[in-house]
């Protein structure tokens, strides 16, 4: 983390307590210097306040003793899907390359087109998941048995702050907290419907086994975070896999807030979840196994290491 600060939930017995993180420090914090609980700070967070805790007299403990848990209780989570400039044109011009007689190079040109036109005059894709999904990196990620093309998707999370309903772009960021990391792990083989293919996607079955929202470990505020200009990146067992920026993203975090507002109030602590860039499992033909690391950086976020396990056979 390259922020001077930052929250946290952390374990202590079977107790989960918020934290202050500072450097490789951390600290409880209670609810009088919250003011509330985690969402009730949320909805109107002082960070001022919390940066003058950094210096204060307070029990302090290596941030390498304690166990980190997902920073966040959302009562929402809400995903983005084509949401990577680069990613959709690269989908794309595969599409038509192979139904169409353009070459790679005009598959691309039209992509980006058709792009360049939905950004102007498009909407985002939401979608929703299940909160009970959201964990800490200390929880490993079981790979369901069911199918062998579980796959990753690293995101920038939006965390919101003061209730958002019905805002513009330009008001969007003021009900902005903060911003946390998300794997946004899929299940490939479950995104479409073989029974009935006009039904379309069923992202319940495909994105809501038990931990496929690994979340954290940190939530930074929203002022140490320039979400139109940050590196996301993640690595398979020491390999770079993802490797991109949000200046990608074809709907800014303003445009998504905005939009996602406009059908129902988005609350305090809840989730929003940004896309993922080009170079998941799909993309390489690489998907997850029992024993793999995942190990994603978001600029001034952190690390998230997830560790995959195989289901157990019943």
């Amino acid at each position: 983390m390259t922020a001077p600060f930052a929250l946290a939930r952390f374990r202590d017995g079977d107790a989960v307590h918020v934290g202050l993180v500072a450097g490789d420090r951390i600290r409880a914090l209670t609810v009088d210097e919250l003011g509330g609980g985690l969402n009730a700070f949320l909805a109107a967070p002082d960070w001022e306040r919390i940066a003058a805790l950094v210096e204060a007299p307070g029990q302090w403990h290596p941030l390498s003793e304690v166990t980190l848990t997902a920073p966040v209780e959302p009562r929402q989570v809400l995903q983005t899907g084509a949401n990577y400039r680069q990613h959709v044109i690269e989908l794309v011009a595969a599409g038509l390359t192979q139904n169409t007689d353009r070459t790679p190079e005009e598959a691309r040109a039209f992509a980006a087109d058709m792009m360049d036109e939905r950004a102007r005059s498009g909407e985002p894709y939401f979608f929703i998941g299940l909160t009970a999904c959201v964990v800490g990196d200390d929880v490993p990620l079981v790979l369901p048995a069911y199918s062998e093309v579980h796959d990753w998707e690293l995101e920038l999370a939006v965390v919101i702050g003061r209730e958002a309903f019905r805002v513009s772009r330009e008001d969007a960021l003021d009900h902005v907290a903060g911003y946390t990391i998300v794997n946004d792990v899929t299940t490939r083989d479950l995104v479409f419907r073989k029974d009935m293919k006009e039904i379309g996607t069923d992202w319940y079955r495909a994105k809501n086994a038990p931990g496929f929202l690994p979340t954290g470990p940190l939530l930074v505020p929203a002022h140490f975070v320039d979400p139109a200009d940050t590196p996301v990146r993640l690595e398979l067992n020491g390999q770079v896999m993802q490797d991109a920026n949000t200046s990608d993203l074809l709907f800014d975090v303003p445009a998504l807030v905005s939009a996602a507002s406009q059908t129902h109030p988005l609350l305090p602590g809840d989730l929003l979840l940004t896309g993922s860039p080009a170079g998941n499992g799909q993309h390489w033909k690489r998907f997850l196994r029992d024993g793999d690391v995942m190990t994603g950086t978001i600029g001034a976020l952190g690390t998230q290491v997830v560790r995959c396990v195989g289901e157990a056979a019943s």
